[in-house]
């Protein structure tokens, strides 16, 4: 098979031993369609050991993975050797070791310019809140696999950043808006990102705070010893708003994460006071699971609000159908987007975009065949989840 190329197409490939279950039309829209991925990550630069690979491939733990077991014998690991050893140039289910053996013959580049043309994404709206020698920038992204990049400005980075640089408390309520201005003019920024589930949890007072407060709290803040690490509940808050009030489109982690998250407080119905009161702009619910069927409602109730269920999908592999099934349940389909999240391998890249067509070509096929939908409807919904709601809320 050629570097790059995956079959998607209905015989062998992505539908390969359900085609029955997948009518023709849309399983070739499927197969062609260029997806926008509205929340993804950079890959590695440089190489990793098996131990830091098997790491990256499991979101929960940040412990090393134990001597009687291996991430490839997981979910995720099975859609690996499955889905991603036919890029190498091995068969279908090789082996762990085999598939290791003949991943580390490549160097970090050539494993991503062969693997992310694989995902046949059309953009890459890149979250850029992670700083790390280890990630490609979203312009050696683009480099990569001749996809052009956007990025999201994650809004606890700025506010470290800004303290950092030495913006004095006083100064940092006005420092922090003119960045946003400067975000809102930049032709690369699209939107902005809280990890509010990582540092606070969702059950805090979600007021509009005075800029007395914020000063106070970011004088406090910076004023602790060590790291400067926002977990403060009206720093962040005041961020949300602030950028709500600029216009910019709002990304938020939600539910699904590694165990420095308290997962109960990540519920986004915990959202409902700020959903309520803030400058209604785009709100994009990021993963969502297992809180897929809570965001599907947010979605109905709330028109600025919109959801997708990426990196589970690649956690959950082949069970990831019934995740996509769920998420069709409740929300019209203009409030949905797809995203793989995807950071690191870039087998995450290639999965999430193989496992999402798989996913609504069958959930889709069985509404086609139940004659709940018809063909040009079901192709339509794959576009406005795949393409169109991204270029809508983004502006790209």
């Amino acid at each position: 098979m050629p570097a790059g190329e995956l079959p998607f197409g209905v015989s062998g490939g992505v539908f390969a031993g359900v085609e029955a279950q997948v009518p023709d039309a849309l399983a070739e829209h499927l197969h062609g369609v260029e997806l926008i991925d509205h929340h993804v990550h950079g890959t590695f630069n440089e190489p990793v050991d098996r131990a830091g690979f098997e790491a990256a491939i499991n979101e929960g733990s940040t412990d090393p993975v134990p001597d009687f077991m291996t991430q490839f014998d997981s979910p995720l690991g099975l859609s690996i050797r499955r889905w991603c050893a036919p890029l190498l140039g091995l068969d279908a289910h090789t082996g762990a070791d085999e598939y290791w053996a003949r991943r580390s013959e490549f160097s970090p580049d050539e494993l991503a310019s062969t693997m992310l043309p694989a995902a046949r994404v059309g953009r890459w709206i890149v979250d850029t809140g992670f700083k790390g020698d280890l990630i490609t920038t979203p312009g050696q992204l683009t480099k990569l696999s001749d996809v052009p990049s956007s990025e999201i400005l994650r809004l606890e980075r700025l506010t470290e950043d800004l303290l950092e640089a030495g913006t004095s408390p006083a100064d940092f309520p006005d420092a922090f808006r003119s960045a946003l201005r400067s975000a809102v003019d930049s032709l690369d920024v699209v939107g902005t990102k809280t990890i509010a589930a990582y540092r606070v949890g969702f059950d805090i007072d979600w007021s509009r705070p005075s800029d007395a407060e914020v000063v106070a709290h970011a004088r406090e803040l910076g004023a602790r010893p060590g790291p400067l690490r926002v977990d403060d509940e009206l720093l962040i808050a005041f961020g949300v708003h602030e950028a709500a009030e600029h216009g910019l489109p709002i990304q938020v982690h939600v539910g699904f994460g590694d165990r420095d998250m308290d997962l109960h407080r990540s519920d986004p119905m915990l959202l409902l006071p700020l959903l309520r009161t803030m400058t209604p702009v785009p709100v994009l619910l990021l993963h969502c699971y297992p809180f897929q069927r809570q965001a599907g409602y947010l979605a109905q109730a709330f028109d600025h609000v919109n959801f997708d269920v990426g990196l589970a999908i690649n956690y959950l592999g082949a069970r990831s159908t019934g995740l996509v099934a769920e998420a069709l349940e409740t929300a019209p389909f203009a409030k949905q987007l797809y995203s793989s999240d995807a950071f690191g391998p870039p087998e995450l890249h290639v999965l999430g975009s193989v496992l999402w067509r798989r996913a609504m070509g069958l959930v889709l096929g069985d509404w086609i065949r139940s004659g709940d939908c018809a063909t040009d409807d079901a192709i339509r919904i794959v576009d406005m989840i795949g393409v169109h709601n991204a270029t809508r809320v983004y502006g790209v």
